[in-house]
């Protein structure tokens, strides 16, 4: 069961690098914004790097990348945080951090981009967002192709704990304040990111 951490403190530092470091990195940005206007506070949140979908905030590319460290409220920061401690994992040992380090970043903007692109034609009354949520979907995605394609990686417990996450993932995205557009686009660019890697890296270790 790849989904079960049997690490200690040390050697899960020394094998998810990439994934220690976000974990900080959203931790210490949802510490600054609290004690900075509140993690709920919109003004705290555009302060820094919040995505909205109105100008002068939409055309703010760095946002797109920014807005994956924030996170609107403990509950939020919780939720996300557990995934890419325990799920993320084993997609940082397969790819390696760096190639991870692509995938997950790349996964996040794009969801972010299709995100504001449907808000802006939708009319929606969404106004701000924030989260990794995207780019945790593209962890998703990865790890989704692998269950599909390269069977020989996960054993069937994962699979069937991969696919009942995916499925819980999908109701829940559709429950009001949750961006599932961010969710989606993660996850397709996730999924079609991983495959592109291993076309692309072929005799690696993937």
């Amino acid at each position: 069961m790849i989904f079960i951490r049997y690490e200690s403190y040390k050697s899960y530092l020394r094998y998810y690098p990439f994934t220690s470091l976000l974990l900080l990195a959203n931790l210490v940005m949802f510490l600054i914004v609290t004690f900075d206007g509140g993690s709920n506070n919109v003004y705290a949140q555009l302060k820094y790097g919040a995505l909205a979908v109105v100008e002068p905030f939409k055309s703010e590319w760095w946002r797109y990348f920014a807005s994956m460290f924030l996170h609107g409220g403990l509950e939020h920061l919780f939720f996300n945080s557990f995934a890419l401690l325990v799920i993320a994992p084993p997609l940082e040992r397969i790819l390696g951090s760096i190639r991870y380090a692509v995938l997950y970043l790349l996964s996040g903007v794009m969801g972010n981009v299709l995100s504001v692109s449907y808000y802006v034609q939708s009319s929606s009354d969404v106004i701000w967002l924030v989260g990794a949520s995207g780019a945790i979907y593209g962890v998703y995605g990865g790890l989704l192709y692998i269950a599909l394609f390269q069977q020989n990686k996960m054993d069937e417990s994962s699979k069937k704990t991969l696919y009942t996450l995916l499925i819980m993932g999908a109701v829940f995205s559709f429950m009001p304040g949750i961006g599932w557009m961010a969710h989606f686009g993660g996850a397709i660019t996730g999924f079609f990111i991983y495959g592109l890697m291993l076309r692309l890296f072929k005799g690696s270790r993937m």
